[in-house]
């Protein structure tokens, strides 16, 4: 007897198939009809068929059981006609198959072929058997199983089979997962929750980039090994393309596809709060009928806040479930996470990476990249140092050109990456850098004249962070300038700007002036949450997230509200702030300055003395705490500037003025006596140098604009300026 071909029927049909077999012999039948695997699909309990049944049981009012009796009476009953083709039981033996049994065969295969599926499973049986012609089509229709709504059914089934839900045990199982860190006290946790015999459901709790999806994953891997839970068979995650698709479904069939194991669902705040907040409102509700159900059990990924907005208030989820918080891994943890990644890294980026590099990529991941926790942090600082590697090989592209040809990762291109991404000077000090910080003190005297105390004291704290001799936790260094109006405090900040970024631009500066009310606050750090501006963030906190190597400036700190002075505290001490969103900025790699004008009656003189010291000192001490003036690293003092000290900041502003006719290939020389002119101009000496700029746009610049449009000079000409009865003349 010829045979049907083993490769039609899906395993799942051919357990059916030889299950109905068994029936068969039972009522003393020589032919496997339709009603015998009908029979089988209702009694059943893993086909696909019978879940399929189970399901339209429910939805259109039928009593299983009653149906699965009737089923049996029509199989023990109905003698089928031999089709003259045998289906090859697992006793070996040919089988004959009834010819309506045929019929449904080669329609089934027509449905899967119609799904793209490749084997006829026992669903697409099950959609054959209520077509009109099969003997069996009268009593599924008259329970409501309709060649129609087969059709619904089975294509929703197809469309969930291809995007809903992966089943990430299968997967593991098939070798299609990638390995991942085991975090075993996580994991026993876990395990032991899903163990409970009610509400067992749970939400993993953590900040994005902790590791709670690799968590779901080593339990998949476990599952795969038969080491995991033992009455789960499957470990269903739901499919981002389905949820964008129709969200409520998605849940639904992601929930029927898991029946008997679990449904993992990352990121589950999205599904509550609303149309106003949430990403799928209408998934809510299915999913609220999800968590009060026992069979899937869910798991759900969230952080604590989300939890505490969306979740904490829904009791069919709260109630129904257990917490698991997943908190940031060590750094010594993250290295042993990195080790399992880098075979993978290494096939797909074609190089090596040194074995040492990983706990180097964690230390650096820790300390530099603070808006993204460990692990996620640290893979990504490795992902870019690959990408830089490679890149670098290329001889076409001229990223690293003394990298060429280079496919070994080391720790340098480790902190090369970082620094790229970050700004953040961590790459090991080369002869040109180190040369530079030990001139730092000249190179800042080249532009801050007078003020030698300010700049050595600065320059000190700069170099020793540098080096990496500071405490890791704290700012680089807390400055508090002291000093009268013009005498250089803002412009010391911008030059330390300039020379450790080579951009003035890097500096933030916030005028306390407009921080005298408490809820300023909110400006700095952001608004809590129900308050206006809550998206919005802080001033200060945003800025320091994005640009952790940075430089701000408090100026005129003794006119802010003494709530903000108290966030200045907790910068100085511990070194980070939490803004209204619950996101942490850390200011270890910054430098803060604060200037004040407290005591300045007392340095009016260019030469401080100890007595005038004494009495600034009083000053501030009558107006500061004394815990805020313990978290300064130094207060330093800025004396009044001398005749000298003014000439030669002239001279500085004057070369900014030349550097402006450069561009247009002029060349501007002052003389000495139009110098001492401006100089006489200065008619409040006690403000320092600020009435200089005024003095040189007034009698200078815009002069110098007039004469340039009459005179339209050709690049080259040497402009001569020099002091005239009525003012500079341009020669």
């Amino acid at each position: 007897m010829t045979t049907l071909n083993p490769n039609i029927p899906a395993p799942e049909l051919t357990t059916a198939l030889n299950d109905a077999i068994a029936a068969m012999k039972a009522y003393g039948h020589t032919v496997l009809t339709p009603e015998l695997l009908l029979y089988t699909f209702a009694r059943g309990e893993e086909y696909n068929a019978t879940r399929l049944l189970r399901h339209l049981s429910r939805e259109r009012g039928f009593d299983l059981a009653a149906f699965a009796k009737t089923a049996e009476q029509m199989a023990r009953l109905r003698k089928g006609r031999d089709g003259k083709l045998g289906f090859l039981s697992r006793s070996n033996e040919a089988i004959p198959l009834s010819d309506e049994l045929l019929v449904v065969l080669d329609e089934g295969r027509g449905i899967a072929q119609a799904l793209d599926e490749v084997q006829v499973g026992t669903h697409h049986a099950l959609g054959a058997m209520s077509e009109r012609g099969v003997s069996t089509s009268a009593f599924l229709q008259r329970h409501g199983i309709t060649p129609a709504a087969m059709t619904d059914k089975l294509m929703e089934a197809a469309e969930i089979k291809r995007n809903t839900a992966n089943d990430l045990a299968a997967q593991a199982a098939a070798g299609e997962l990638k390995p991942v860190y085991y975090r075993q006290a996580l994991l026993r946790d876990l395990s032991t929750l899903l163990a409970l015999s009610q509400h067992r459901h749970v939400l993993l709790i953590g900040p994005p980039g902790v590791g709670k999806r690799s968590l779901v994953r080593s339990l998949a891997l476990l599952m795969a090994e038969g080491k995991g839970p033992a009455e789960f068979k499957s470990l269903v995650e739901l499919n981002e393309a389905a949820l964008l698709i129709d969200a409520a479904k998605a849940v639904q069939a992601g929930a029927r596809q898991a029946q008997g194991g679990i449904l993992f669902i990352p990121n589950l705040q999205r599904f509550f709060g609303g149309i106003l907040d949430a990403a799928f409102p209408k998934a809510e509700r299915p999913l609220q009928q999800a968590f009060l159900a026992t069979d899937p059990v869910l798991i759900g990924t969230l952080s604590r806040a989300d939890y505490d907005k969306f979740v904490a208030k829904m009791p069919a989820v709260a109630e129904n479930s257990h917490l698991l918080e997943v908190p940031e891994p060590s750094v010594e943890e993250t290295a042993a996470i990195l080790t399992v990644h880098r075979p993978h890294l290494e096939s797909e980026y074609g190089l090596q990476i040194n074995a040492g590099s990983m706990i180097t990529t964690a230390h650096l991941a820790k300390r530099y990249l603070t808006e993204t926790p460990l692990p996620a942090a640290a893979v990504h600082l490795l992902h870019r140092s690959c990408a830089l590697v490679r890149a670098g090989s290329q001889t076409q592209n001229p990223f690293r050109p003394q990298a060429v040809n280079d496919t070994r990762l080391d720790d340098e291109d480790i902190t090369l990456a970082l620094s790229l991404m970050t700004g953040v000077p961590v790459s090991r000090l080369g002869g040109d850098e180190r040369g530079r910080y030990a001139r730092m003190v000249e190179a800042m005297r080249e532009r801050i004249i007078g003020q030698d105390e300010a700049v050595l004291a600065v320059s000190r704290a700069v170099k020793t962070a540098r080096v990496g001799l500071k405490d890791p936790k704290r700012p680089i260094g807390s400055f508090l300038f002291l000093g009268p109006t013009g005498v250089g405090k803002t412009e010391l900040s911008k030059a330390l700007a300039e020379f450790m970024f080579g951009d003035e631009s890097a500096l933030l500066e916030l005028d306390m002036s407009e921080y005298q009310q408490e809820h300023a606050v909110a400006r700095l750090i952001g608004a809590p949450p129900g308050y206006v501006g809550y998206e919005g963030g802080g001033q200060l906190t945003d800025h320091v997230r994005a640009k952790p190597y940075t430089i701000v400036l408090f100026d005129e700190v003794e006119k802010a509200h003494p709530r903000v002075l108290d966030v200045l505290l907790q910068v100085m001490e511990e070194g980070r702030l939490t803004d209204g969103q619950g996101r942490t900025a850390y200011f270890n790699e910054t430098v803060v300055l604060l200037t004040s004008n407290l005591g300045s009656e007392y340095l009016i003189e260019p030469i401080v003395g100890e007595h005038h010291r004494e009495m600034v000192m009083e000053a501030v001490k009558r107006f500061f705490r004394p815990e805020f003036l313990n978290r300064l690293d130094e207060i330093i003092i800025f004396h009044a500037l001398s005749p000298q000290d003014l000439a030669a900041i002239l001279v500085l502003l004057l070369k900014k003025e030349a550097r402006l006719l450069q561009a247009r290939g002029l060349h501007l020389q002052v003389s000495e006596e139009a110098r001492a002119w401006m100089l006489a101009q200065n008619d409040h000496p006690e403000w320092g140098a600020r009435p200089l700029r005024r003095i040189i746009q007034r009698t200078l610049r815009q002069p110098l604009a007039d004469y340039l449009l009459e005179k339209d000079p050709p690049a080259g000409t040497s402009i001569h300026v020099r002091a005239g009865e009525n003012g500079l003349v341009f020669e």
